[in-house]
């Protein structure tokens, strides 16, 4: 039963060690900017890494980061072979995460209706201003 959390502890290992080659400048590609690695899912077989990351930027800005994560998939998993102690690297797959969008979504969504909120409860000729300790 102790294979059941392998792939989890490979793909803690992957992100460790992919976070650590991007922060510390190893990849010298321009177009990959800031990004942030949020988690790694590895497969039961330990052959396929899904790199989930997030950027800042527009979607142009997007777009050229998962362009120049793929021109250096091979170099990092090269990197990430050389650490981990495994027969097979398994193969990286970096993948936009959507969720840290949608969260962010969310969460701006619940501020307009506290917002909203608060202005409907004012009364008629004044708005809470952003100033008052009480709105939130």
């Amino acid at each position: 039963m102790a294979q059941g959390h392998r792939p989890d502890r490979v793909g803690d290992q992957i992100r460790q060690d992919l976070s650590e080659l991007l922060s510390r400048g190893v990849v010298h590609d321009p177009g990959i900017g800031f990004i942030t690695l949020t988690r790694v899912k590895v497969s039961p077989d330990l052959q396929v890494a899904q790199v989930y990351y997030t950027t800042m930027g527009d979607p142009s800005a997007r777009r050229q980061t998962a362009a120049a994560l793929d021109r250096a998939t091979p170099f990092l998993r090269r990197q990430v072979g050389a650490r981990l102690r495994l027969r097979r690297v398994p193969t990286l797959e970096f993948r936009f995460d959507e969720s840290v969008a949608h969260q962010d979504r969310i969460e701006q969504i619940i501020r307009d209706l506290h917002e909203e909120e608060a202005h409907r409860a004012a009364p008629e000729g004044e708005t809470p201003s952003s100033d008052d300790p009480d709105h939130h």
